[in-house]
């Protein structure tokens, strides 16, 4: 009697361990959750905190465009006082540009160090890029129209050579980041399905096994060019064009349907992408 309620005893404290130990893994990775959570919003709040700073740059930048076409029509009447104008909005105009082109960096180093930047990110910087570079453009084709009126800011023709210089560069990388973003995507993606008869899998090496052994899926050298590339985030239905129709490869039920069409003929349809392919990014199917 003693030693059956010794062991009740423990297994009711071994239970009671595990409990507690289960609770507090559990807990420390909804901690570890929240901190990256937490880091990633943080992330993206700087990230767009800079975006509207230069976003105001190229505002105030237009601005002081428009005052340039101002104080240009009225240079005959207003000429020492129009010209000083003009020099302060045209400086003002390259230091803001200056300011601007060093913000996109400061996103692009940000985008650098997260390797899990997404496309419209990546496409938010190169469009801020594009306008910077129309933007030193439009500095140049004023400084040439201002020295055909006598006025020639010299200050502005280094930065202007610069910018020019940076933008270019800015360009290059960002083509190079975004290529490389895209390629990345386009794999994260990309699926293969096959479906075919026992003898035509079996001949592809695509399965293996017989009627007295375990039939195995993929366990060989099988030709990978049987299989039809899919992008996952497109395909959603697959015609199988036959009556009988098995999935081989492992996918999460309700992630799938296999219906009749009017020809009695089935059509797998996937109903849920993400769950689907998330074992496994080959999908085989087996038909008579």
């Amino acid at each position: 009697m003693k030693k059956s309620l010794f062991l009740v005893l423990s297994c009711v404290v071994f239970l009671t361990a595990c409990d507690f130990g289960g609770k507090k893994k559990l807990q420390a990775e909804k901690d570890s959750l929240a901190l990256e959570l937490s880091q990633k919003n943080n992330e993206l709040d700087e990230f767009w905190g800079v975006f509207n700073e230069i976003q105001e740059g190229f505002r105030q930048i237009n601005i002081a465009e428009d005052r340039v076409d101002l104080q240009r029509g009225s240079l005959t009447e207003q000429g020492a006082t129009a010209r000083q104008k003009i020099k302060e909005d045209m400086e003002f105009i390259a230091k803001t540009m200056e300011d601007n082109k060093a913000q996109i960096e400061k996103l692009e180093a940000m985008l650098q160090k997260n390797k899990n930047a997404s496309a419209n990110l990546v496409n938010t910087v190169a469009s801020l890029k594009k306008e910077l570079a129309e933007k030193t453009n439009r500095i140049g084709e004023l400084q040439t129209e201002l020295a055909s009126k006598n006025i020639r800011i010299q200050e502005l023709d280094a930065a202007v050579s610069n910018l020019a210089a940076d933008v270019e560069s800015l360009a290059e990388a960002n083509d190079a980041k975004a290529a490389a973003v895209e390629k990345q995507d386009r794999l994260l993606n990309t699926a293969w399905f096959v479906f075919g008869t026992k003898s035509e899998l079996k001949d592809q090496k695509i399965i293996t096994g017989g009627v007295f052994k375990t039939r195995e899926v993929m366990t060989e050298e099988f030709n990978k060019d049987y299989f039809t590339e899919i992008d996952i985030r497109t395909t959603k239905t697959i015609e199988l064009y036959s009556k009988s129709a098995k999935l081989l490869t492992t996918h999460p039920d309700g992630s799938f349907t296999l219906d009749k069409n009017s020809k009695g003929e089935y059509v797998l349809s996937i109903t849920n992408a993400k769950d689907f392919w998330s074992v496994s990014k080959y999908l085989v199917i087996l038909v008579k």
